[in-house]
């Protein structure tokens, strides 16, 4: 299918060195009180709570700090009150970008991302700008060494999947948002592969290319940007 995603790779590698300097768990535990928050801290009434708990699982997160999260989202716990924003803009080259925030400080975030945009070469803009170019997607990234892109298709067959890639042994799986919890249970339901991450993504409807030197200075700047405490995730529509 489509081909891999240069950006896409580049994150996987970094969440996994993030994961093991506990830098993750800072980001997640925001993540888990804003989705205890709003839909409650039941995992099973609440499945974006469910697979926020299986991601923290993943990074060995201890479930003390899970706890609390949610607590402090239901209100057990005092806690900061965060707001999710959205934020649009375009790097070098003219790609889209894409970043959700967390923050308590809505001034000082728009500030932060505006000062990075420039200074690496792009430029913050007006809400919607961008947002038409992406589709709100379940991500689902797992390992199956020994399974080709057919075998996988195989087991697949039945869900609504729109999409498969795969970059150095490491596939990554589209499927539409409310499929997302049902495909990851029949990926884990066969032994051989491993789910390294589920979660809702904004995935460019068409990808741009890039040559290698704007690439470059591109990357920098969705590094940086990935970087900032305020900062979830950053999407592009980088090839």
């Amino acid at each position: 299918m489509a081909g891999h995603s240069k950006w896409k790779t580049i994150k996987h590698k970094k969440a996994a060195l993030d994961a093991k300097r506990g830098k993750a768990f800072t980001k997640l535990i925001k993540e888990i009180t804003v989705v205890a928050r709003d839909g409650g801290g039941d995992p099973d009434a609440n499945p974006r709570l469910r697979t926020l708990m299986d991601k923290a699982k993943h990074i060995n997160m201890p479930s003390d700090n899970v706890m609390r999260a949610i607590k402090k989202g239901t209100g057990e716990l005092p806690g900061q009150s965060y707001e999710a924003v959205t934020y649009e803009g375009y790097g070098p080259g003219g790609i889209a970008i894409l970043v959700d925030a967390l923050t308590d400080n809505k001034n000082r975030t728009v500030a932060d991302l505006r000062h990075q945009f420039s200074k690496k070469g792009g430029n913050l803009a007006e809400t919607g700008a961008v947002s038409w170019m992406f589709e709100k997607k379940g991500a689902l990234t797992m390992k199956a060494p020994d399974m080709s892109e057919d075998e996988l298709l195989e087991i697949l067959i039945d869900y609504d999947v729109s999409d498969i890639r795969k970059d150095e042994g490491m596939f990554v799986i589209y499927c539409e948002p409310k499929e997302l919890d049902i495909v990851k249970k029949a990926l884990e339901a066969h032994s051989g592969i491993i789910v390294e991450s589920a979660e809702l993504d904004w995935v460019a409807k068409n990808p741009m290319d890039l040559d290698e030197a704007q690439s470059t200075k591109a990357l920098e700047l969705l590094e940086v940007l990935d970087d900032h405490d305020d900062v979830q995730n950053v999407y592009t529509n980088l090839a």
